[in-house]
């Protein structure tokens, strides 16, 4: 018989190593599960990037309106015949290359204006999303040499923000969201959104029997189709069980898309870095002195000349944009050292904008830029804002009240 001994007995029944790795690799995987399915991650990043990139995409199609035949439509240098070539070997999807009359690009430039509007304010998301990325592969598939890096990045992200829940927070949906849980007048039937989705089914069952989509276009579009029809139905017959799952798979998907933007940005600097780091102007310091010399890029040639006269201040911009690119990616992992580093890169691009003549590319990449911020930032930057906009109304009308409380003495 043997002696009961406590400290053998709580050795024996301890879990050996192993078994407590894989428990605690389990809980950390059932965690992330429960944090991806039980509801949207980052709302007010995907929010941001939202409006940063429908902003940007607003703003170059009106700024380019009077330039909009030049560049995209029928008196463009790459015309028509060219860009249907061209769009035969790469593939590239576009709306434009449908027809060829001058109303039809009109009117789809005119569409993709609207839909940037929709997505900035957040009306109808799901379809705004939508008809903006057909807007902007419209216009940039049909003429694909005239733009920059920031086209490319809008081009990329349109395509993701279709996949993302991003009309959560500041938005016209989530206001009329919260309308319905307090009792709205349509009850959450979105009647606008019924007859939305109902004209986009009609004219993609036309294009499609017409011929004018691949099958990998046709694919995804009608996959788009189905799912907010599966949505509508689930929300007005089943809100049980499937609505909770349907809500579940949106969630994932949303979560993937958010990551592959994350990625996306991280490769962006990184690739960018790397490539300059094999340039033997980036090497000795120099590359930003022949920027600043660049006539077609600088609008300001005095200011840019005064940066360029310096070879410290040339020096130090050189080597620290190489440094924060390639940086960039391995900074995220710490919050602080992030919202720093994020900082850094958006006061870089204001200066790309400023000193290059870049505004559109620098909207974009700071709009890409904020997927990092932490909410904190976010929802301080927002109260700025708000307190900004009531004290605006709050001193500009007084002028106006006094003018109005004078006039009668004058009359008199």
């Amino acid at each position: 018989m043997t002696a009961y001994s406590p400290a053998t007995s709580g050795r024996e029944s301890a879990p050996p190593p192993r078994a407590r790795l894989w428990r605690r690799i389990g809980a950390i995987i059932e965690r992330g599960f429960t944090r991806i399915t039980s509801g949207v991650i980052a709302p007010y990043q995907s929010a941001v990037i939202r409006i940063g990139f429908s902003l940007t995409w607003l703003a170059l199609l009106l700024r380019e309106w009077v330039h909009r035949n030049q560049l995209y439509g029928a008196d463009s240098p790459w015309s028509w015949t060219m860009a249907r070539e061209w769009n035969a070997t790469n593939h590239g999807f576009t709306i434009l290359l449908w027809h060829d009359g001058r109303l039809w690009f009109e009117i789809v430039y005119v569409a993709a204006i609207a839909a940037s509007v929709m997505l900035l304010l957040g009306w109808r998301t799901r379809t705004a999303s939508l008809l903006f990325m057909i807007g902007v592969l419209a216009l940039q598939n049909r003429t694909p040499f005239v733009g920059n890096g920031g086209d490319n990045v809008i081009h990329i992200m349109a395509i993701y923000l279709v996949f993302t829940r991003c009309g959560q927070v500041w938005s016209l949906d989530a206001r009329r969201s919260a309308d319905d849980r307090d009792g709205g007048r349509d009850g959450g039937r979105d009647v606008v959104g019924i007859v939305m989705w109902a004209l986009f089914t009609a004219v993609l069952t036309l294009v499609t029997a017409l011929g004018k989509l691949s099958m990998g276009w046709a694919l995804l579009l009608w996959g788009f189709a189905i799912a907010q029809m599966a949505w509508w139905l689930v929300r007005s017959y089943a809100p049980g069980e499937p609505r909770t799952v349907m809500e579940m798979v949106g969630n994932v998907v949303h979560a993937g898309a958010m990551l592959v933007i994350a990625v996306q940005v991280c490769l962006i600097y990184s690739s960018s870095g790397w490539y300059k780091i094999q340039g033997s102007l980036w090497q000795d310091g120099t590359a930003i002195y022949y920027a600043l010399h660049l006539g077609n890029v600088t609008p300001w040639p005095a200011l840019s000349h005064a940066v360029a006269s310096s070879g410290l201040i040339v020096l130090l911009l050189s080597y620290g944009t190489v440094i924060v690119e390639v940086a960039f990616p391995f900074t995220l992992f710490n919050s602080r050292v992030r919202t720093v580093m994020v900082a850094i890169m958006m006061s870089m691009h204001a200066g790309i904008g400023i000193l290059l003549g870049l505004p559109f590319f620098t909207m974009a990449m700071i709009a890409a830029d904020s997927l990092f911020l932490p909410t904190a930032v976010l929802l301080w930057l927002s109260d700025g804002m708000t307190r900004a906009v009531r004290w605006t109304r709050a001193v500009v009308p007084a002028p106006l009240v006094a003018q109005e409380q004078t006039e009668p003495v004058r009359r008199a």
